[in-house]
């Protein structure tokens, strides 16, 4: 059904990001909000996922092209705290 978006003033805690898998293999690797591991998964071409909450690494397995989209406005190095 055709829609625009109303405006609707928002407050983001988090960044959210979404990945697009174009080409190649990536491992991502999860961590709870205690930066402790919690799981792998492998995604290769065509993949999607969302990232919403924890902590996030990557290794890419193959030469690999994403599309990543979040939320802004981007912080620079204040964005986040790696680990």
């Amino acid at each position: 059904m055709p829609h625009v978006h109303n405006l609707v003033p928002r407050e983001i805690k988090y960044t959210q990001e979404v990945l697009f898998v174009r080409r190649g293999k990536v491992k991502v690797d999860f961590y709870s909000k205690h930066k402790q591991h919690i799981g792998s998964r492998i995604l290769s071409q065509g993949d999607v996922i969302l990232l919403a909450s924890g902590g996030h690494g990557f290794e890419m397995l193959e030469e690999t092209e994403m599309i990543e989209v979040k939320q802004g406005p981007y912080l620079g190095v204040d964005d986040k705290e790696h680990f």
